[in-house]
């Protein structure tokens, strides 16, 4: 690397309110690219600032620690080759605490900063800017409803860690924070540098899997609504043939306005609804037992190895057996047959 390269501005913007690792992941993995070139012989790549979205330049994290930021982002002179809003403050009294911060945010001229990203909640501060309409952009598995829903302008795609398009990057929770800046890094330097970077914080230079296995493919309902009661009903027989009509004659309810019904008020068909809750189950008896997974298909109504992979494939990306490798409850002495309840 030539040591007369001008080192890239990393501004990374610390939202109270979210996880230190939403900052800190982010902040370790360009310093310690900046330690591996040092230790090769070359100079620095980035001078890393981090900042506060507010004038006083603190942030409160989730677990009550005060930041004292260097410095507050409005003042940083351009150029900026890199910005990251790292987590957003969802605070009912943020929207006026961060007003001059989002009307900073919204006059920025995108063009001018090579790369604009945003870690977890980020991507609201950038979606309330403008910055994303139009454009391809995750946030938390958990979040992604709301931004669709506020910012419907904004092309969610809430399974990938990371993503971007033109020089907006979006990630998705908190450690995917870290995925989308050794991917930077490894744009900036290339691979080798990335892969020590990698190494040295022992993380995946490029994590496998998709965002979607680690949220519920079931969303919340109130207690009156029907999936919600069905949800208890089913656990119970999801070893058996769960037909509608069978289901239908539970609720005392002809198919057809079960059917109806059920979709108004789930947005989703009864039988779509069903292979998700076994999907759950089986994923359930996946990480807290040691179940064979022919008998885990069969008790969760997946009908066998070959059926419950490619459904797990289908909701999760993923087969049962990796699953079980990257999420499964480490057991010792433990009474199975105290864990064959489906939570």
């Amino acid at each position: 690397m030539n040591d007369n390269v001008q080192k890239k501005k990393v501004v990374i913007v610390v939202m109270s309110g979210n996880m230190l690792l939403n900052f800190s992941g982010p902040s370790d993995v360009f310093t310690t690219a900046n330690n591996c070139l040092t230790g090769s012989g070359s100079t620095e790549a980035y001078e890393v600032k981090i900042a506060a979205p507010t004038e006083d330049r603190k942030a409160i994290a989730s677990t009550g620690v005060e930041i004292h930021c260097p410095y507050c982002a409005m003042e940083i002179p351009l150029p900026i080759d890199t910005l990251i809003i790292a987590g957003n403050d969802m605070s009912g009294s943020a929207v006026d605490r961060l007003a001059d911060f989002h009307d900073w945010l919204s006059k920025i001229d995108a063009n001018s900063i090579r790369r604009i990203a945003s870690i977890c909640g980020g991507a609201f501060a950038l979606a309330k800017a403008g910055l994303l309409d139009g454009k391809k952009a995750t946030t938390h598995w958990d979040r992604s409803e709301k931004l669709k829903k506020e910012f419907p302008k904004v092309l969610v795609d809430s399974n990938h860690f990371h993503t971007h398009d033109s020089n907006i990057y979006t990630s998705a929770g908190v450690s995917s924070g870290i995925d989308l800046s050794l991917a930077m890094v490894e744009e900036d330097l290339g691979k080798d540098i990335a892969i020590k970077v990698a190494r040295k914080l022992v993380f995946y230079l490029s994590r496998p899997g998709f965002q979607s296995q680690f949220g519920n493919l079931l969303p919340l309902y109130e207690a009156e609504n029907i999936a919600d009661k069905l949800q208890v009903w089913i656990k119970d027989h999801l070893n058996e043939p769960l037909d509608v009509s069978r289901i239908a004659d539970h609720f005392n309810m002809s198919t057809r306005n079960f059917t109806r019904v059920f979709h108004k008020q789930t947005g989703l068909p009864p039988a779509k609804f069903i292979e998700k809750l076994r999907v759950e189950a089986a994923r359930k008896f996946l990480e807290d037992t040691d179940l064979p997974l022919e008998r885990i298909a069969e008790d969760c109504g997946l009908i066998n190895l070959v059926g419950m992979r490619r459904t797990f494939i289908r909701h999760l990306d993923i087969t049962p057996s990796d699953y079980r490798r990257t999420f499964r409850t480490a057991l010792k002495n433990a009474d199975m047959n105290d864990l064959l309840i489906i939570n």
